[in-house]
């Protein structure tokens, strides 16, 4: 298994789903970015990486390519 991990910044608007089923934006600020080689990505955030959510890696490069999440690393 390739895990691959990546210092990033959120800047703009990233959703997801909450538990609740809530759509909510991941908070701007510094993040955390883990692929494990899959269809799927981890943002880890929160001042002690407290809050995640694993994105399709469409939904990650999408933000990417808004400039919404910049890898740092």
């Amino acid at each position: 298994m390739n895990i691959t991990i990546h210092q990033a910044r959120i800047t703009g608007p990233v959703p997801y789903l909450s538990g609740s089923g809530r759509k909510q934006n991941i908070p701007i600020g510094p993040c955390l970015v883990e692929s494990l080689g899959g269809r799927t990505i981890d943002i880890i955030w929160g001042a002690r990486g407290q809050s995640s959510v694993a994105l399709p890696y469409e939904e990650i490069e999408a933000a990417q390519d808004h400039g919404y999440l910049v890898l740092l690393d």
